[in-house]
């Protein structure tokens, strides 16, 4: 278990910060971008649980717990026995949850915009970063081994966080919608 007794350490004053194993990197390493964008994508999470019913904020609880085990295996180098590392039973239950979802929704016939209900418009900011923290992660694993599972996890739950937009926005039916070409 963790236990900080002090949050500040100052030992981040000059550009470098430190992965699980202790090893020292400067802020702007992918590894650290990557885990600093999980790490952003969690935050949107949360607050998207502020809008949400209990069962929404349930699966979103576990969603951020999940997230804290995908930082901690992209600020742990592969090799390392023993390191936290997402699982794929971890990305099955997303799969899980998102065809649970798709089977109340009705099917798409255009792009959805992002946006409705004050829900479904922080799910798809949390999807956008989710993505963000993929793309990172994907450039990361050109340079470096990463845990292909913690690179599944971070595509389905993209895909998950879609359909619980979707789901928020009276299963759909108050999807904003793309209309191409509506304002030339």
């Amino acid at each position: 278990m963790v236990r900080l007794t002090k949050i500040y350490t100052r030992g981040g004053d000059k550009g470098m910060t430190s992965l699980a194993t202790g090893e020292r990197r400067p802020k702007h390493d992918l590894r650290i971008k990557a885990n600093g964008a999980v790490d952003e994508a969690n935050s949107s999470i949360g607050v998207a649980r502020v809008h949400a019913t209990s069962g929404v904020q349930a699966l979103l609880a576990r969603i951020q717990n999940d997230l804290f085990d995908v930082g901690a295996d992209l600020s742990t180098p592969e090799g390392l026995d023993g390191a936290l590392r997402a699982t794929d039973s971890q990305v099955d239950r997303l799969e899980q949850e998102i065809d649970i979802i798709n089977s109340r929704l009705e099917p798409l016939n255009s792009f959805v915009l992002p946006g409705g209900s004050p829900l479904a418009a922080n799910l798809h900011m949390a999807r956008a970063l989710v993505r963000r923290a993929e793309r990172v992660a994907t450039e990361l694993a050109t340079i470096e081994e990463v845990n292909p599972s913690a690179l599944k996890y971070l595509n389905r739950l993209s895909d998950l966080l879609f359909q619980m937009a979707r789901d928020a926005n009276d299963c759909g039916r108050q999807d904003v919608l793309w209309v191409p070409g509506a304002n030339r």
